[in-house]
């Protein structure tokens, strides 16, 4: 992301980080199930989480499969330091942005995002960054909001004109395409409500051999 971007992002979540788990209770809850439930692991997997937030998935995930090799990365520090009190030292947590992520080429097996997707304004070099640090042959989730839905749309419209950090919410064809442009194979783009507001889409896909 751009400095600025990076900067607006950065200072929405430093002051949303200690009241982000009660505010958006359900929504987390109810979009982190059904993204775990779209996930699957195998003993010893490399996770990243990207877009972190205050590490629930990163929770359920390492109580499902506690095998797994997990870490998260987020823009906003003080977000992370919430992550690290659910977390203790379960999993190592850093501060990066998607599009310059701090790991080796070909060094996890599995990413995840969970409502992330609407804050990156480069998607395609996003996606590029994970595919860089996905082995041959890793798998990919994303959970994002649905512009699918006309609920999601005008939300999306609604924090544009306000200038917050909200890029937009994709439609599902759209995601779809971003990965297809990777070269990502086994490709998948669910839509579905979490209710009668707020409409997702969770896209999993495999990553291309070469």
């Amino acid at each position: 992301m751009g400095d600025s971007k990076l900067a607006t992002v950065k200072e929405e979540y430093a002051q949303l980080a200690g009241e982000y788990d009660q505010r958006w209770s359900g929504y987390i809850a109810a979009s982190t199930r059904e993204t775990v439930r779209r996930l699957s692991l195998d003993a010893g997997d490399r996770l990243l989480d990207v877009g972190c937030g205050t590490g629930v998935l990163l929770e359920q995930v390492l109580a499902r499969w506690p095998a797994t090799r997990a870490v998260g990365t987020d823009l906003s520090g003080p977000m992370l330091a919430v992550a690290q009190a659910r977390l203790g030292n379960r999993t190592p947590l850093v501060q990066a942005d998607v599009s310059a992520l701090p790991f080796a080429t070909h060094s996890l097996d599995v990413a995840v995002s969970n409502s992330s997707l609407h804050y990156w304004p480069d998607p395609d070099r996003a996606i590029a960054e994970i595919t860089r640090v996905l082995r041959p042959g890793g798998r990919l989730v994303i959970t994002d909001w649905c512009g699918d839905y006309l609920t999601c749309r005008l939300l999306g419209l609604g924090l544009r004109l306000t200038g917050r950090a909200h890029e937009r919410a994709y439609r599902s064809a759209e995601l779809a395409r971003l990965l297809e442009n990777a070269e990502y194979h086994e490709l998948s783009v669910e839509r579905y409500r979490l209710d009668w507001f707020w409409g997702l889409m969770t896209a999993t896909a495999t990553r291309s051999e070469a």
